[in-house]
């Protein structure tokens, strides 16, 4: 009964990693399919939100292509990290945060944002928003965390060094997504680069953990 229970385990952990590795594959995917189906739609000046706006012809698809499975995912990745780094107190805590940014992204997806992700005031906008910025900080910070979690981890080590320059870097394009609200601007390619710094940073961790 033991042996069985650890094997379970033991395959909910492989999963939880897989997810990892499928994730953010599954979200790049995701963005360009729709954006291929929205003819004149710029990812220089828009935002990823926009792929499923209220109404569009690719709401759907993107809310639950995108958005939905690859947060569920992210949450099933915290799941086996938490597991994994179960003795380190800031591991299990960094997993929290990618947990929450996992949450976030859900319901980012469950809210879509109104047209053009104008700020009208409607309870799906605002809710949009707050899930959309929830899910890039609380990723961002946990991503800066594993660094120090990965300093202390043999053969993980050289993780270090990228997990925070990938959280500093996703913090700084977020930044300038923010700083460059106006329509017309390059926000769009700023949020991109923001959600794919840390989307990669996602995948490089979940395949190391595969290896080991």
């Amino acid at each position: 009964m033991g042996n069985a229970r650890q094997g379970g385990s033991f395959g909910l952990l492989k999963l939880g990693i897989l997810c990892g590795v499928l994730a953010p594959l599954l979200w790049a995917a995701a963005i360009a399919f729709c954006g291929t189906l929205r003819p004149g739609f710029s990812h220089y000046t828009q935002y990823i939100s926009e792929l499923g706006e209220r109404g569009s012809p690719t709401e759907f698809l993107m809310r639950y292509l995108g958005f939905v499975p690859t947060g569920l995912m992210h949450l099933a990745f915290a799941g086996a990290l938490a597991a994994t780094f179960k003795s380190s107190r800031p591991g299990v805590i960094a997993a929290l945060l990618l947990g929450l940014n996992g949450l976030a992204r859900v319901g980012a997806g469950y809210f879509p944002c109104d047209v053009a992700c104008e700020d009208t005031g409607s309870l799906g906008q605002r809710m949009h928003s707050l899930f959309a910025a929830v899910g890039f900080l609380a990723l961002a910070v946990s991503t800066v965390l594993w660094s120090v979690v990965l300093r202390r981890t043999p053969n993980l080590r050289n993780l270090a060094g990228y997990s925070v320059a990938s959280g500093v870097l996703g913090l700084a394009f977020l930044l300038l997504m923010v700083g460059s609200a106006e329509p017309g601007t390059a926000r769009g390619l700023f949020e991109r680069l923001s959600s794919g710094v840390l989307s990669l940073w996602i995948l490089v961790f979940a395949l190391r953990l595969q290896r080991r």
